[in-house]
């Protein structure tokens, strides 16, 4: 079976890094008025070359380094010293399992471009999603996935948390870290346009669920029957919460829209990727089910209650989703209260002050808000020197 775990991994990556190119950039570069599509595309881009450089250079051996403790990796794999293509993790050539978890490393700060799409600086977004994926993310990782002190024989003793492809470490790590920035930058001065090219995110969306079969699928990191079950309740739950999601919206404003549904489909998605290791088809139509309404009930507490312009909703679809799936491991696969509970807070209040402080530090740096000009004008043709269309709206 190595060669057919290997295959596998090998097209689960592929599917991966289709996640945020071009899932993730047309998905947001849709929901953004036109005259900032470019810079959504840029953004997504640009975080998806630098998080790689960042990952070989020392991102993996904080992850995974061999000499780990329980909070961090170590350095004894820097630019993958010491891995050659005979060097194995598990059944897989461990130079697969690193290209494997770089794209997982990439699209967890790419998720966070929603948060502050139309008005932030490109060099800011560089600084901080590099020094956010080496301080927040990939010790996280390590924590949970590497050994660490979230992980069995951890804090919480034999039974560690839980979280099979990303639900604390990619989904609520993201989304906590969104509202966290949204807050400190602030509101757009103009919220009101809707967005740009609804086909666009419909089209996104639809790559982002055929790439999370890799995603979810692929971190049985084997290919059996536990890679195919994970795959199926993945189905499951997006389309469930899709359905629900525009369901309950039909009750709340009597219709039910475009941009609505493939939200649902994202917040199904990021609802089963904690528990798709441990939970069967119909705990996951359960699941997706109540996704499609919570996260949506989510977006607007966040933005009535909170009065935090989270633009594309990360931290209601993607933070509140990760958690819901996380804690859904209680109920449905067997998963100690305590550790769950435990890893969500150990987890959050990690991401919420490590956040904050590369936000102000940076701040003290560098100009973090685009100018007002630049932001009424739309930054495609401010920061970028392009636009996307003839005639910009």
């Amino acid at each position: 079976m190595i060669g057919a775990d290997t295959a596998w991994i090998i097209v689960a990556t592929a599917l991966v890094l289709f996640m945020t190119l071009p899932g993730l950039a047309l998905f947001y570069g849709g929901l953004v008025r036109a005259r900032n599509v470019l810079s959504v595309f840029m953004q997504c881009y640009a975080i998806a070359c630098l998080m790689s450089l960042l990952w070989l250079a020392v991102g993996y051996s904080i992850a995974f380094g061999s000499g780990s403790t329980m909070l961090w990796g170590g350095f004894d794999k820097v630019f993958l010293l010491g891995v050659t293509s005979d060097s194995l993790s598990g059944s897989l050539p461990e130079i697969l399992f690193f290209a494997f978890q770089m794209t997982f490393a990439i699209i967890t700060p790419a998720l966070i471009v929603g948060a502050y799409v139309e008005r932030i600086t490109f060099g800011y977004i560089l600084a901080f999603s590099g020094l956010w994926m080496l301080l927040v993310y990939a010790p996280v990782v390590h924590w949970i996935w590497g050994g660490g002190m979230l992980s069995d024989g951890g804090i919480f003793g034999d039974t560690g948390v839980k979280d099979f492809a990303g639900g604390i470490v990619v989904h609520e790590t993201a989304g906590i870290a969104a509202l966290v920035i949204a807050f400190v930058l602030g509101a757009r001065k103009d919220r009101s346009k809707p967005p740009h090219n609804p086909p666009f995110v419909m089209i996104g969306a639809a790559m982002l669920w055929v790439g999370w079969f890799g995603f979810n699928g692929g971190s049985q990191l084997a290919a059996d029957g536990g890679a195919a079950m994970a795959l199926t309740v993945t189905h499951i739950s997006a389309a469930a919460a899709s359905l629900s999601w525009i369901l309950y919206e039909k009750i709340k404003y009597g219709k039910c829209s475009l941009v609505g549904m493939v939200t649902g489909t994202i917040a199904g998605l990021a609802s089963i990727t904690p528990a798709s290791g441990f939970v069967g088809p119909i705990e996951a139509l359960v699941i997706g089910a109540v996704a499609g309404v919570l996260c949506q009930i989510a977006v607007g507490f966040v933005k009535s209650k909170l009065h935090i312009d989270d633009t594309l909703d990360v931290f209601a679809v993607h933070g509140v989703g990760g958690i819901f799936g996380t804690l859904m491991i209680i109920l449905f696969g067997d998963g100690s209260a305590v550790a769950q509970f435990g890893g969500v807070v150990v987890v959050g209040l990690y991401t919420v002050v490590a956040t904050a402080i590369i936000v102000k530090a940076l701040q003290l740096i560098m100009p973090m808000r685009a100018s007002l000009e630049h932001e009424v004008n739309g930054l495609d043709l401010s920061m970028h020197g392009e636009r996307a269309y003839e005639f910009n709206s």
